[in-house]
């Protein structure tokens, strides 16, 4: 929790939309960059708003590729709140949206990680960033950002044994954009010189509202409030009490109900997705209210999902792709209630009864006059009487003369 949010608004939107809500927004990723989706899944890359420190007479950012932090050995901490005062006199604040692929990948990883691990870092419990220790402690300390969207999604689980799922669509109840707390790092695999950027949407445990729903929900925060200028503070280079307390339950309004199931499906991409579930009272609308027409089917995710629970997530799972047969007429596909047309065969007779048919005139005879046996009954043949000519007889022709 969170597995898959909404997406689908441009980066000039987005810009101007968080400038209106008093945020500074130095820099922005274009459209192409990030990808634009009512169903964002893990793998893609997303729209990341986080602060840099730019030296004042350099144009690259310090913390970037430091996983240690700042090596200056003249500034003066805070040990309650963790800030850099020296670095902050020195250099200036740069905020920006950066295009960064979901699924956090550490900067000391060498290869590319598969699919299976990719997951297993797509969210981060607020409890795992209490203790100064594990994976997520370089980029708690240096690397917070601010992922952006419209709304996640969960499926609550209903029927026996929990095997239906129903989706349901999150966001805030005003329509304003939504802003997950995260964390980021950048990687540069074995042998390559690109640099990956990655980030991990930070959970902790539902409100009240959202109890029935999952007992996990993003770490919501509320744009250019004080607990996002604290968690996103570049001078706060230690991880302190001050940015642990901003990790807990939403307590804004939130609006929750279903949506279409199609949404389950990663590919699938409809505005419909996250609209209420069009049906009427007491009557079940196959199709959940959405139609053919309105999902479109990317190319790039031909993959279908299989139901497989996540850590902390009950959306459908991407499955591996299969291999499909394809036949010179075309794609080995074939409808699932596809009418398969009788085929009709000629009947031949077995080798032992048949029987070759030849001209009357070659037809054979019985040996020695023997009758041949009726095919038409079973009644024996009669047999003809010989009866003897009477002593004396002559033939008829013989009482002629000539």
């Amino acid at each position: 929790m969170c597995g898959r949010y909404a997406l689908g608004v441009r980066m000039a939107f987005m810009r101007r939309r968080l400038q209106e809500q008093g945020l500074q927004v130095d820099e922005a990723p274009s459209d192409d960059e990030v990808r634009e989706t009512y169903n964002f899944a893990p793998g893609n890359f997303g729209a990341v708003y986080r602060a840099d420190i730019y030296p004042s007479e350099h144009g690259e950012g310090q913390y970037e590729n430091d996983d240690s932090g700042p090596h200056n050995t003249s500034r003066t901490q805070n040990r309650d709140g963790g800030k850099d005062e020296q670095t902050q006199s020195s250099s200036q604040l740069h905020y920006k949206i950066q295009s960064m692929k979901w699924g956090l990948v550490p900067s000391w990883t060498k290869r590319k990680p598969d699919y299976g691990s990719l997951m297993r870092t797509i969210n981060c419990r607020d409890d795992s960033l209490v203790e100064d220790r594990g994976m997520w402690t370089s980029m708690k300390r240096k690397k917070r950002c601010v992922i952006v969207c419209q709304g996640f999604y969960e499926w609550l689980k209903k029927g026996p044994g929990g095997k239906e799922k129903v989706p349901h669509f999150v966001k805030r109840k005003d329509g304003e954009l939504m802003l997950f707390a995260g964390l980021w790092d950048c990687v540069s695999y074995e042998g390559e010189d690109e640099k990956l950027y990655t980030y991990t949407i930070i959970t902790t445990s539902s409100n009240s509202y959202l109890k029935f729903l999952h007992d996990r929900m993003p770490v919501i925060l509320d744009p250019n409030s004080e607990a996002m200028k604290i968690w996103l503070d570049p001078t706060r280079t230690t991880w302190s009490k001050e940015l642990q307390s901003v990790l807990k339950p939403y307590k804004g309004e939130l609006e929750c109900y279903p949506v279409p199931k199609e949404v389950g499906k990663v590919g699938n991409n409809s505005p419909d997705f996250i609209v209420p579930k069009k049906t009427e009272p007491g009557v079940k609308v196959e199709g959940d209210g959405i139609t053919d027409q309105n999902i479109v089917k990317n190319e790039d995710d031909p993959s279908p999902t299989k139901d497989s629970e996540w850590s902390e997530d009950n959306a459908p799972k991407p499955a591996a792709g299969i291999k499909r047969e394809r036949t010179p007429e075309g794609p080995g596909e074939v409808a699932d209630e596809e009418v398969k047309k009788p085929k009709t065969e000629l009947r031949t007779p077995s080798p032992k009864k048949v029987t070759e048919h030849t001209p009357v005139s070659k037809r054979q005879t019985s040996p020695a006059g023997k009758k041949m046996r009726s095919a038409t009954h079973n009644e024996k043949p009669i047999k003809k009487v010989n009866v003897k000519k009477a002593d004396g007889s002559h033939p008829i022709t013989k009482f002629f003369s000539t």
